[in-house]
């Protein structure tokens, strides 16, 4: 999974992506710090692993991982060539999903590069850019298939498709909220790789304050509201309280979070919010050699997520032998789930769950 962190100059991205990264990405106090986007990839926090790791002493542990990119900030005009132009909307195209950072704290020490703090207004300037970019990759779409439309009049219907888009675009509604009526609209959009299309979780940048109670903030409410209407995931987070988590030993994490009156991370925080977002779950294998999670889009059969670890496991998929995590650790060993006829065999129609514990039986 690969994360695009955007956002306006000065919102507090390279800070937060530092901290979730620890990839030490440039930060700031002047507009387009970032250059060339930074990444950074993060193993995804599963507590899961540890204890199945306490069962099966393996001789490693494979978490899932996710990519965050630092996408150099954005600003009026970026989709002609403003600021540091167009070069950056093309790293968005390439992510699953946007974090878009917004900033909901007053500090008249760090410049805005509005003068001054307005989520709204904010995240229509960026929003507006990531039209204007699909309305010209989507003219030249409708361009081309006009001219093959001459001799194939089964692009009709495409055409049809894509000035739908557009027409929406120009009321200012993003491509996400266009309706794939099937398997082949969907594929039809996916092929235009377009900004607007990717879901938005925005992370409302909030002073140390104002994370013990977001909702005080009326920039957050404010910010509540815009991704209540538009459907966008929405996490209250500080990125310096996150810059002070990342420099802790693991020991003194916990008790720094619990002296704020915070449960988890912003980085935990954020990548369920991601996973929950997407759609996505894990599934879990554990053994002598490995315990190891797997990234899978909810829905997927046993088939393809036996694919995920190899082809030649979906290929010659015979059937799996599953046990919830949690009925796992109930029994407290396989074994034992065994004897207790928690560990049932599945067979390709079976749907996976998040946390199956599964063990793949094939021939090819």
């Amino acid at each position: 999974m690969k994360l695009g962190i955007i956002g306006l100059p000065n919102v507090g991205k390279s800070t937060l992506f530092n901290a979730l990264t620890k990839a030490g990405a440039e930060a700031a106090n002047y507009p387009f710090c970032t250059i060339d986007p930074n990444v950074g990839v993060v193993p995804v926090p599963d507590e899961r692993l540890t204890r199945l790791a306490e069962m099966y002493a393996p001789e490693k542990i494979t978490p899932a991982v996710i990519e965050f990119v630092d996408i150099a900030g954005l600003v009026k005009g970026a989709s002609r060539g403003e600021g540091l132009g167009n070069k950056f909307l093309a790293h968005i195209r390439e992510v699953d999903a946007i974090v878009h950072v917004v900033r909901c704290f007053e500090d008249e020490n760090v410049v805005h590069v509005e003068g001054s703090v307005g989520p709204a207004r904010d995240i229509e300037t960026i929003g507006l850019e990531l039209v204007f970019a699909d309305m010209e990759a989507l003219e030249k779409r409708i361009d081309r298939t006009k001219k093959l439309l001459k001799g194939d009049k089964k692009l009709e219907g495409e055409l049809a498709f894509f000035e739908g888009i557009y027409q929406n675009l120009e009321k200012g509604i993003p491509a996400r909220k266009t309706e794939r009526a099937d398997a082949e609209a969907e594929k039809l959009f996916d092929s235009l790789f377009l900004l607007t299309a990717k879901p938005v979780l925005y992370a409302a940048n909030l002073s140390e304050r104002d994370m013990r109670s977001p909702d005080q903030n009326a920039h957050f409410r404010e910010l509540s509201l815009i991704a209540d209407r538009e459907g966008a995931g929405l996490l209250p987070v500080c990125a310096k309280i996150e810059e002070e988590i990342s420099e802790l030993m693991d020991d003194e994490k916990s008790l720094f979070l619990s002296e704020l009156g915070l449960e988890r991370s912003g980085l935990d925080r954020l990548i369920a919010k991601s996973y929950e977002l997407l759609g996505l779950i894990s599934f879990l294998t554990a053994g002598p050699k490995e315990v190891r999670a797997w990234t899978i889009p909810k829905g997927f059969r046993a088939p393809q997520a036996a694919g995920k670890i190899h082809s030649d496991f979906e290929k010659g998929f015979i059937r799996a032998e599953i046990v919830a995590y949690d009925d796992l650790i109930g029994a407290g060993s396989y074994a034992a789930a065994r004897e207790k006829a928690s560990v049932r065999s599945e067979g390709k129609e079976y749907v996976m769950r998040d946390g199956d514990v599964t063990l793949f039986r094939f021939n090819v």
